[in-house]
């Protein structure tokens, strides 16, 4: 899938793109069939909420599920990455689904993701990005991702390791950079319903707020990289921060859709 120079354009000035509905209904049941059995793995990869079993993130679940490895493969997601970052040689730095359970969820603060790539992967440049698809409906009420616009264009910030807040660690920006963004660029908040797609810059200044709704609000994150921009500290758990840079094959458009057929015939 192509984007269009508009929305190149659009994503260059304000450091992300929503593309509302870019997955059928059929496509979403087929990935959330599989989101409920993905959470209740009691594997290392998949993290609980700080002092509570509510799940918060599953790690590197391409390599574990055929379905999400799919997922990770598909055109309709990578190829606009490829054209983003200029390059048709991308790997997955991170692959995971954010769990923002109903009643449960908590923040995830103020931060650029390229700064934790940065202080704890040693990524060289931020020639990587985000590409976040909805797998539930993200509303007004159960924590959408905030972004301030054009933030991206700033640079790397100045960050704080909080290792408190919540179960993930984190480089998060503080509050008086904060309000001088936010007054500068404002506060956007992109909803909609499953299927949905956000791609954002790795620079760009992004948080959510808890959920105290009955809605839980997951979402499935590729981060995608440059081969020629891989990270060169190995930290982080291969399943956090991968170390396999094989460039990503796309697979066909109808990729998903084989396991809908599966079913079926079951």
């Amino acid at each position: 899938m192509k984007l269009t120079p508009a929305q190149l354009a659009e994503f260059d000035e304000q450091g992300y793109l929503f593309l509302p509905s870019l997955f059928s209904p059929a496509e979403m049941d087929v990935l959330n069939a599989e989101v409920p059995k993905i959470f209740a793995e009691p594997r290392e990869e998949v993290w609980r909420e700080k002092g509570s079993q509510a799940p918060r993130t599953a790690f590197h679940v391409q390599t574990w599920n055929e379905v999400f490895a799919a997922l990770a493969r598909h055109p309709r997601l990578v190829e606009p990455g490829m054209q983003l970052l200029s390059s048709d040689k991308l790997y997955m730095h991170q692959f995971k689904i954010n769990a923002k359970a109903a009643f449960d969820g908590a923040v995830w603060q103020w931060h650029q993701d390229y700064a934790t790539w940065f202080e704890d992967d040693d990524m060289p440049n931020p020639r990587a990005m985000n590409i976040a698809l909805f797998l539930a409906e993200a509303n007004e009420f159960n924590g959408p991702l905030m972004f301030i616009p054009k933030s991206h264009r700033k640079g790397r910030l100045e960050a704080g390791h909080d290792v408190t807040t919540t179960s993930y660690p984190l480089w998060t920006v503080d509050n008086e950079t904060i309000a001088r963004l936010v007054d500068e660029g404002g506060i956007v908040a992109p909803k909609g319903p499953p299927g949905s797609a956000l791609l954002f810059h790795g620079n760009l200044v992004h948080a959510s707020g808890s959920n105290l709704t009955p809605w839980s609000r997951w979402i499935v994150y590729l981060s995608l990289n440059r081969c020629d921009n891989a990270i060169r500290r190995f930290k982080r758990a291969n399943w956090i921060a991968n170390r396999d840079f094989t460039p990503i094959a796309m697979l066909p458009d109808d990729c998903l859709m084989q396991f809908a057929r599966k079913q079926a015939v079951a």
